[in-house]
């Protein structure tokens, strides 16, 4: 996280940090799309470490979203400890979006809005059949997943950035 770190800064982004093992990182880079940023990321990182890896940038004001739009937050017995993030490169298609309807849930469920996937697995993320694979190959879009307990604590790191 230290390399990646540093890859942050030789980008020109300032107050880099870093969260925990995952390759999670918040930094200010001024106004730049989340586009512009996957890309300049996605291009350091095959040049710093020598491996490609997909980048999914969001903005502080996104993740405030994130949080506060989650519906499944509205469901009776949603278990927090059991809640996650899927982060989706591009909004998808809406012939794409039809594909997920067939997908096997129960007991997980989900629902897709925008470029987030809100998802809650009873049985563990470990368990589920809703993956980024999955979801990748359905939506033909890029997929990263955080529990809830990480997007929350990514927001509130980012939160001094947007002030």
């Amino acid at each position: 996280m230290d390399k990646l770190k540093a890859s942050c800064e030789a980008l020109g982004f300032k107050q880099v940090q870093t969260y925990i093992q995952s390759g999670n990182v918040v930094f200010k880079a001024g106004k730049q799309s989340s586009a512009s940023l996957s890309k300049k990321l996605e291009e350091r990182i095959v040049r710093d470490f020598g491996f490609s890896a997909p980048v999914i940038t969001r903005g502080a004001n996104e993740m405030g979203r994130i949080i506060r739009d989650n519906p499944l937050l509205k469901k009776v017995k949603i278990d927090i400890n059991k809640l996650h993030v899927t982060f989706l490169s591009d909004v998808p298609a809406s012939e794409a979006l039809k594909k997920l309807d067939g997908l096997p849930q129960q007991p997980d469920c989900f629902c897709c809005l925008k470029k987030e996937i809100y998802l809650h697995c009873p049985n563990g993320y470990g368990q589920t059949k809703l993956t980024n694979n999955l979801f990748e190959k359905q939506l033909s879009v890029g997929a990263t997943t955080r529990n809830w307990k990480t997007v929350n604590t990514l927001c509130e790191m980012a939160k001094e950035y947007s002030e």
